[in-house]
């Protein structure tokens, strides 16, 4: 089996301790690779190279810095097979569409932020003072770490990575140990384009050792995360005044208003259910429909769930992997027999089928109780839980019980009620008419404040204002 290394100071490198983990392909449940196993010194070693990197860095001009993010992008494209093959292979995404479809977007998001950066302007400000001239620009924070996730692991990397460096900082990078390989195939990649030494430094390990140290090591300046509620709230506890980027998931609503298309709505909806299996932070977790629209609803949600195909995800007839691991697996049973003992009625899935690795069936679940788990938590599962409401009030009864504020949506004909739904939403994104899936990678996409969905956006210029400080000059000119 093949050696996935870190990559620190320019160099690929086993882990100090020599240790290493087994990466698993979720299709089989079997290894297929060896990743080294880096520690707390693994990435003390990886911040010292990116803060002796950084003096120089921030040095080299914006256009120049711009232009190697655009190489990286044309070397994605050129290599867009291998990062499609990772993804397929250590993720189980269908390779002939998500595994591709997120090759792809890579490349987007290096082009994006190289040419976003060249357009932050500073501005000169008036003052009172007549012999003052005040002016701002945008310099580098320092040594950015950045903690990435599992699920889009080549995608939310560069939501990250591209727009640290092009803004003059360098980085530390860890990645979720059962995403380490496509990390490596990743910065195998983008090193390719000439990338100064201690710019970049991938760190493999587990959170709690190499996350950790990223996170309270004083030489890093900043840290950039997705993931979990429970790790955001860990790293908000651990560093301190460091600012922070954290999209940390969701659990939105979709509601379907009494005026809407029940089917037409459905077949919008069920793919931010399924797609990727369910394992999106903006998915439609929980569905809210209008009671005189229920039953057609739900029967074409069901059609929907049925015409999903699981299997091996090198088959071009298949589109939907499997999960993660058998820890999502079995979050997924659990929120289900919760459901089901508090009287909600499993209609389509609910189980595994008869396949090798960590799948799990398109589930429909209806009527399911308000303090319900599918209803209070992200399950991050291939599922559509439904419940029916009479009134307004008793949709906002549903949609306050739980304290996500990411992604919701709205289904109506009617403009007025579009509108007001959408501005009392507490959610950083609402959509109508469409499913919350929806975003594109340079519209801000984050958390509401008050919720667990994380702090600050991700998106273009605003990922690139958090990856810089606004610096102040004011001028006696006597």
């Amino acid at each position: 089996m093949r050696k996935y290394l870190n990559f620190i100071d320019g160099q690929w490198c086993n882990a100090i301790s020599g240790q290493t983990f087994d990466a698993i392909n979720p299709a089989k449940g079997e290894p297929f690779a060896r990743i080294a196993k880096g520690s707390r010194q693994d990435a003390q070693k990886a911040i010292a190279a990116a803060n002796a990197a950084q003096s120089l860095w921030r040095k080299v001009p914006l256009w120049e810095r711009a232009a190697l993010c655009h190489k990286m992008a044309e070397l994605v494209v050129q290599y867009e097979k291998d990062l499609a093959d990772i993804l397929c292979t250590e993720l189980g995404k269908p390779r002939h569409g998500e595994a591709i479809d997120e090759a792809r977007e890579v490349a987007t998001n290096f082009r994006q932020a190289a040419e976003l950066a060249k357009f932050l302007e500073g501005q000169t400000i008036p003052t009172q003072d007549p012999h003052k001239r005040v002016l701002t620009f945008r310099q580098p924070r320092g040594v950015i770490a950045v903690i990435t996730p599992w699920n889009f692991p080549a995608a939310i990397a560069t939501e990250y990575l591209p727009h640290a460096i092009v803004m003059g900082n360098t980085v530390v990078w860890t990645p979720a140990p059962t995403a380490a390989a496509t990390a490596v195939v990743l910065m195998e990649i983008i090193a390719r384009a000439g990338l100064p030494k201690g710019v970049i430094n991938l760190v493999l390990g587990p959170g709690n050792e190499v996350g950790d140290e990223l996170v309270i090591n004083r030489s890093t300046h900043a840290i950039g995360m997705t993931g979990s509620p429970k790790t955001g709230l860990t790293i908000s506890s651990r560093a301190g005044l460091k600012p922070k980027l954290m999209e940390l998931g969701g659990n939105g609503p979709t509601i379907i208003l009494p005026d809407a298309d029940p089917v037409k709505a459905a077949q919008m909806i069920a793919p931010a259910c399924f797609y990727a299996a369910g394992q999106v932070c903006s998915c439609a977790e929980r569905i809210l429909v209008a009671d005189n629209l229920k039953q057609d609803f739900v029967d074409e949600m069901i059609r929907q769930a049925r015409s999903w195909v699981q299997g091996d995800p090198w088959d071009t007839n298949v589109n939907m992997g499997p999960q993660n691991s058998m820890m999502v697996v079995d979050k997924m049973t659990a929120h289900l027999l919760d459901a089901s003992a508090k009287g909600a009625k499993i209609l389509v899935g609910g189980g595994r089928p008869k396949l090798p690795g960590f799948f799990y069936e398109p589930t429909v679940l209806v009527d399911y109780a308000i303090d319900s788990l599918v209803n209070k938590e992200e399950t991050f599962g291939p599922i559509a839980p439904i419940a029916a409401f009479k009134n307004d009030q008793q949709a906002w009864d549903y949609i306050n019980a739980c304290d996500f504020g990411l992604v919701s949506a709205v289904f109506t004909r009617d403009v007025d009620k579009a509108w007001q739904w959408a501005d009392n939403l507490r959610t950083g994104i609402t959509v109508v008419n469409d499913f919350t899936n929806y975003w594109e990678l340079h519209i801000p996409f984050g958390g509401m404040s008050g919720t667990q969905s994380g702090l600050g956006r991700i998106g273009g210029r605003h990922t690139l204002e958090f990856m810089s400080d606004l610096k102040t000059i004011a001028f006696n000119i006597g």
